[in-house]
């Protein structure tokens, strides 16, 4: 009870202000409460243990010093985080090498971030030798990025522990081209809500799509040999001219251009649906279910307001089926488990 106290106490102020957005905006469902798991992670974890006590320092000035030459990395490392966290839980999986691994397959192909993930392991491993999990690095990771760009730096609950297994066939990304209704199912079988949803899909702002995510809404939507209708027409030309029909190259554009080429944290995504200039039919659809709506009027017209949540939500997604305990191990190459490890005698 007291790890949980702590979290609450730590997490009160972000769950206050949701509190209050929900009953304004009346949408009951919304996520007031810690992730939904029953193994707590916890504020200081390495510090209490006496392990690693400068770890977040340590992971902080590494992201620091990348970010500073690439800011691409916050969209990488976010991306990386929940293709490990919405598959098989938190537990560093999707970081593993190997024949029929998630990062091996063709769904992931596109990941990146690996190399930083490995660069703050081996400063971690020659201060604290095997003490620290690549799990609770890519969470910290991400949290000092996005920070970076904009985000607020919330607080991070530690003590996962590393998967031992990675498999392919576990990958089950939903298509860009889902409704609303199937996209929050999607949250929902992973023990997140419709906050959960709406919220995390505004870490678009600072990323890019292939054109080949959202073809079909440019000349053949649903089979119609037409474009989507719910998209403005201004925006459709000028996809059209960077994604040309028939056109082999599937080139990448950005969510926001505004802010997406500068990979700057805004509530530019929610704007963006309401003007109907989304790239993806699932963004678009956002602005069609009851509760998704009202959302995203709330984050279009509050910066804070989505800042606020953004902390919540990708706290609740880093807490899902995490490992703990005598579970899974701290792998000291986050590439391969300690067993397949060539380095280890």
């Amino acid at each position: 009870m007291e790890k949980y106290s702590e979290i609450f106490l730590l997490l009160l102020p972000i769950l206050m202000s949701f509190v209050v957005v929900s009953l304004n905006a009346g949408y009951a469902n919304a996520a007031v409460f810690l992730p939904p798991e029953d193994k707590p992670l916890v504020r200081h974890y390495y510090k209490k243990l006496n392990t690693c006590a400068n770890v977040e320092p340590f992971v902080q000035h590494q992201v620091k010093l990348y970010w500073d030459k690439d800011k691409t990395i916050t969209a990488k490392l976010l991306k990386l985080l929940y293709a490990d966290c919405m598959v098989n839980g938190c537990d560093a999986s999707v970081l593993l090498t190997g024949p029929n691994t998630e990062r091996n397959s063709s769904k992931n192909a596109r990941l990146d971030g690996y190399l930083l993930i490995d660069k703050i392991k081996k400063v971690l491993e020659i201060r604290c030798p095997r003490a620290v999990s690549c799990a609770d690095i890519l969470n910290l990771a991400v949290r000092d990025a996005v920070h970076y760009a904009g985000a607020p730096s919330y607080p991070v609950f530690l003590g996962r522990r590393d998967g031992v297994e990675s498999k392919a066939e576990w990958i089950d990304y939903p298509s860009p081209s889902m409704s609303w209704e199937e996209g929050l199912a999607y949250f929902e079988s992973k023990n997140l809500d419709v906050q959960d949803f709406v919220t995390l899909l505004g870490a678009h702002t600072m990323g890019q799509a292939h054109c080949s995510s959202f073809y079909n809404r440019l000349y053949d939507f649903k089979g119609t040999g037409k474009p989507d209708p719910s998209m403005k027409r201004s925006v459709l030309v000028k996809l059209r001219d960077q994604c040309p029909k028939n056109s082999k190259n599937d080139s990448p554009v950005y969510f926001t251009e505004e802010y997406g080429s500068n990979y700057t944290f805004s509530n530019k995504f929610y704007t963006k649906v309401l003007a109907h200039e989304s790239l993806l039919r699932v963004d678009q659809q956002l602005s069609y279910g009851g509760d998704t709506g009202k959302l995203v009027d709330e984050y279009a017209k509050s910066l804070e307001q989505f800042r606020r949540g953004f902390a919540l939500s990708i706290s609740r997604m880093g807490g899902l089926k995490v490992l703990t305990g005598k579970n899974g191990e701290i792998r000291q190459d986050c590439k391969f488990t300690n067993k397949n490890n060539p380095n280890i005698n």
